[in-house]
């Protein structure tokens, strides 16, 4: 959550785990207040290294319609 602040404040952040391990599945969601932090976290994040591994930022979809102010990371 801390990185994802980094481009502006968070709304809400959920990373996603495994029911039966209940440990992370390497990513989760982050939701900002607005469009333009979303992009702006989508274009600075996308790559960043974190524990030897780089970040995938996009934008998550649902099955009614994107939600352009939540980002997959």
């Amino acid at each position: 959550m801390q990185i994802c602040e980094e481009v502006g404040p968070v709304v809400s952040f959920r990373l996603v785990l495994d029911r039966e391990t209940g440990k992370p599945k390497g990513y989760g969601f982050c939701e900002y207040k607005d469009e333009e932090t979303a992009l702006s976290a989508r274009r600075n994040l996308h790559g960043y290294e974190i524990n030897g591994r780089q970040l995938r930022v996009d934008f998550a979809e649902n099955d009614k319609s994107t939600d352009r102010g939540r980002e997959q990371v």
